[in-house]
């Protein structure tokens, strides 16, 4: 049976089933069912007389007009007029048998399409064609195998049978995004690049959030679509017969003579390199296989394998790596292409680590112009081998070869996610030990290329595992705050920044580690907080705030030493981040160490420099503040010190703030409470701004 006639009886056996239910509906004791099933009956009816014919034509049924018993089924009376009871039953039977041969046709085809899987993985497309087209034979609406098989159809080239599968997943589940991804993909190979923008719009439609996916499919389609482009202008110039069209065809047949001497060749690549002046340039090379000549060179893969001992194997080398870089910069489809040769990957991460420094500037130079957009570090982190490449990078560092262009490839990798989730498992011996050894030396290093390693590792921080791992090292730890000390009142502050902001992201991480170092940390920070540079104020106050709160000793050593006085003058100057760190530090000192109170209530007078901030609209600021002034009401007098200011204005307005505000609240009604409570006197403006149903709300939202 042909898809269409299998459609017909689909539809049929449902209209069956439909019918089957409505009988007994009718058949039922209750009369409300009944009404209600003469209705559905109408509505059903109408229905049918509505939907578009069979397709079949021919009305081939026959009526016996003389049945014997011969033709009637087995095990059933023949009745010249069947009772409903009976034809319930006959339908209820039929429904059934119906049902296990589904779920025997789904067995197989699960089975057969379990088999086209396994297929598919080994890369033997046709034998998965086929297991998928057999259970398709089996059970015709299963999205699955037209999915399946529309990639395997792509695979094998087969693109218009790909879109058709497709199509037919999508009548099984119009919402299949599998189904418009093969054939985005299909229309695409086509060329027909309106189509392929319609399949992957087409998802985020249904799915917002695949937004970076459908990006990504997107931005494939500009690619090929400029490159055909390209193609297309590119022979035009070959077909006029251009000079310029015609010297590139020209060079890479001269170059693709065999057993030439290393000068030969080197001269052949340099006016190669002169000759592509523009993006047609670049095209004509690719169509002309150029990156099969050049790559398919025995004598040039010497060269760039560094094998050679030829006088002239080094100018070679890089003439050939100047004309990659001359081919492929700007261009994507080169830029791919170049990465699709296995040669090419290794040597482009071997080149990085050459004894010859003209030859490492020019891979890096290279590998730099990739690095520059997110095509060309995507073909990188897809192409090459990452561990062993940044290992070469970071040794480059340490010997302080090319930092700067270095550190530039390294910074543009950082950022992305798929380099750090590959970065992971060798994150310490490529990155953290090179760090620390950095550190340990800071004296002789040079402080702007540390800054930029540091900055690197911090934005590759930003991954959880990898965070884990450098703030879980003793060695770092160690190294780190040998280096602040170091750092203090020298040549090498500029280190400071960047080393504190890593420090505090680590530090966010509770560890045993972080903890055994917090007192040393601690003591470094508080002898910042008097740096002349703001920026390292504040970030010396933000480790504080991370640290202070997992280590009571680390806190009671900061108290002893002066911690609330600095804090305090920091707060009274403000700025966003400093009054967040600082207040938070204040805050967890006060909660531990009555000293801290009475220290903060003789420096600042009725805790003016508290009520300031509760006057803000920093709900960090605010809740801290709030919880810090509960504290410092512990001390004698403190309370009675507030009589006449707007404390209990303040307070009674965060209470009764936005309920998102949870903890600003909180903090503010609990102080305020306590206000009451140890000053009475309190009650009277708190009676006087009508705040006493305001603390009861708040005290059941506490409770």
């Amino acid at each position: 049976m042909n898809l269409p006639d299998n459609d017909d009886l689909e539809r049929f056996l449902r209209d069956v089933d439909q019918m089957s239910e409505l009988v007994k509906q009718l058949n039922s004791s209750d009369v409300s069912c009944q009404e209600k099933a003469i209705v559905m009956a109408d509505q059903f009816i109408s229905s049918l007389e509505q939907k578009e014919p069979r397709k079949t034509k021919i009305n081939k049924t026959v009526i016996n007009k003389t049945p014997s018993s011969d033709n009637r089924p087995l095990n059933v009376l023949y009745e010249s007029s069947q009772n409903p009871e009976n034809f319930l039953r006959i339908l209820e039977k039929d429904a059934e048998e119906r049902r296990q041969r589904r779920k025997m046709k789904e067995e197989k085809a699960n089975a057969l399409r379990q088999q086209g899987n396994e297929a598919f993985t080994q890369g033997d497309y046709e034998t998965a064609v086929r297991f998928y087209t057999e259970g398709l034979d089996q059970l015709r609406d299963m999205q699955a195998l037209y999915t399946n098989r529309a990639q395997a159809f792509i695979k094998l080239g087969r693109y218009k049978e790909a879109i058709s599968d497709c199509e037919w997943a999508l009548r099984c589940n119009e919402k299949c995004i599998k189904a418009y991804v093969h054939m985005g993909k299909s229309h695409l190979a086509l060329k027909d690049f309106k189509q392929s923008r319609i399949c992957y719009r087409k998802i985020l439609e249904m799915e917002p959030q695949r937004e970076t996916m459908v990006k990504a499919y997107l931005r494939q389609v500009d690619l090929e679509e400029k490159a055909s482009l390209q193609e297309k202008t590119a022979w035009e110039e070959l077909q006029e017969g251009t000079e310029q069209a015609m010297a590139v065809p020209e060079l890479l047949k001269k170059l693709d003579r065999p057993n030439e001497i290393n000068l030969y060749y080197c001269g052949g690549l340099e006016l190669l390199s002169q000759a592509i002046k523009d993006c047609t340039g670049q095209t004509l090379f690719r169509l002309n296989n150029g990156f099969s000549i050049i790559n398919g060179n025995n004598t040039v893969r010497s060269c760039l394998s560094q094998n050679s001992k030829d006088p002239y194997a080094v100018d070679l080398c890089m003439s050939v790596v100047k004309l990659w870089r001359t081919v492929c910069s700007g261009n994507e489809q080169n830029q791919q292409l170049l990465m699709e040769c296995l040669g090419t990957r290794q040597h482009m991460v071997q080149l990085l680590a050459s004894p010859v420094r003209e030859i490492q500037r020019e891979s890096l130079e290279l590998l730099g112009m990739y690095s520059q957009t997110q095509h060309g570090r995507d073909v990188l982190i897809d192409n090459l081998n990452l561990t062993q490449m940044a290992e070469n990078l970071m040794s480059c560092v340490c010997r302080d070869t090319s930092s700067a262009l270095v550190l530039t490839v390294l910074e543009n990798l950082a950022a992305e996610n798929k380099f750090k989730i590959q970065s992971r498992e060798n994150f310490t011996a490529v990155f953290a030990l090179p760090l620390e050894h950095l550190l340990s030396n800071i004296m002789t290093a040079d402080h702007k290329t540390l800054a930029s390693v540091i900055s690197v590792i911090g934005t590759m921080a930003l991954d959880d595992v990898i965070s884990k791992k450098l703030a879980g090292r003793n060695e770092f730890w160690r190294c780190s705050l040998q280096a602040m000390e170091q750092c203090v009142g020298c040549e090498c502050r500029s280190v400071l920044y960047p080393l504190l902001g890593l420090m505090i992201n680590l530090a966010s991480n509770p560890s045993q580690v972080v903890q055994e170092h917090a007192v040393l940390a601690s003591s470094r920070c508080l002898d910042l907080l008097s740096d002349s540079s703001g920026g390292v104020i504040t970030r010396a106050a933000g480790l504080l705030s991370v640290l202070l709160p997992m280590s009571s000793d680390a806190t009671q050593e900061v108290v002893r030493n002066g911690i609330v006085k600095k804090l305090l003058k920091i707060l009274k100057v403000g700025g966003e981040m400093s009054s967040r760190y600082s207040i938070k530090a204040l805050t967890v000192c006060t909660a531990s160490i009555p000293q801290a109170c009475e220290e903060l209530v003789k420096l600042d007078k009725r805790l003016r420099t508290l009520r300031k901030l509760l006057g803000g609209i920093d709900k960090l600021v605010v809740g801290n503040a709030a919880l810090c002034m509960g504290h410092c009401l512990e001390v004698d007098g403190a309370a009675g010190g507030l009589l006449g200011t707007d404390c209990v204005q303040l307070l009674l307005h965060h209470a009764s703030g936005d309920a998102k505000r949870a903890a600003v609240r909180q903090n503010a009604a609990i102080t305020l409470g306590k206000l009451c409570k140890i000053e009475p006197r309190h009650m009277e403006k708190l009676r006087e701004l009508h705040g006493l149903e305001i603390l009861h709300s708040c005290v059941r939202l506490i409770t």
